[in-house]
């Protein structure tokens, strides 16, 4: 099997490809600014994105490696959550998901030399209705302060979130269903 690499510093994205069973793998992080043109959909935008990092990740390995690129971002009502500037900041975002849904929107790409395949996956997550109490309780224990819109579904965030519809591994960054599918393109199997 052709040696794989993670295009990504995410320990979450790190923690999920050894989850599924690829440990071995190398990270190489190329720097790229998230930048992307308007009027793109919520999938749209993570795909094109997840396609930019891996164009730059390219010239960081050889043709015969296969690269895994990918870009989550959390939408609310079609605007974009970033990463908190400060604890003011993810007051005002969690105050603006609870009691309601959002999406999260990973684009995943693929690729071994010339060749690339990239595809998004979208969850529907809905948050319960919380006291700005317990959002204060939240962000002071610092988890929200790395993550888009302020929260981690894979640590305490999880007492604000009532449901999901989906994957949740796409919420913590990686659809690992997806990217395993997408892997078989490149003769990589997971199961059997």
């Amino acid at each position: 099997m052709a040696k794989i690499v993670l295009a990504s510093g995410s320990p979450r994205r790190q923690e999920l490809l050894r989850r599924i069973g690829v440990t071995e793998f190398d990270i190489r992080v190329p720097d790229t600014e998230e930048t992307y043109p308007a009027g793109l959909s919520p999938q749209e935008t993570v795909a094109y994105i997840s396609r930019e990092k891996s164009q730059a990740a390219a010239a960081l390995c050889t043709p015969e490696e296969i690269v895994i690129t990918a870009d989550t971002m959390v939408f609310l009502d079609d605007a974009r959550l970033g990463k908190p500037a400060d604890e003011a900041d993810a007051l005002r975002m969690l105050t603006a998901l609870q009691g309601r849904s959002h999406t999260v929107c990973t684009g995943v790409t693929v690729r071994q030399g010339d060749r690339s395949l990239t595809e998004s996956e979208t969850t529907r997550v809905y948050f319960r209705p919380a006291t700005q109490a317990e959002l204060l309780s939240y962000i002071a224990t610092g988890e929200p302060m790395d993550k888009a819109g302020a929260y981690g579904v894979q640590g305490k965030g999880a007492l604000l979130v009532e449901r999901l519809d989906g994957d949740f591994f796409n919420v913590m960054g990686l659809p690992v269903l997806r990217l395993s599918q997408m892997l078989l393109h490149f003769g990589v199997r997971l199961l059997g």
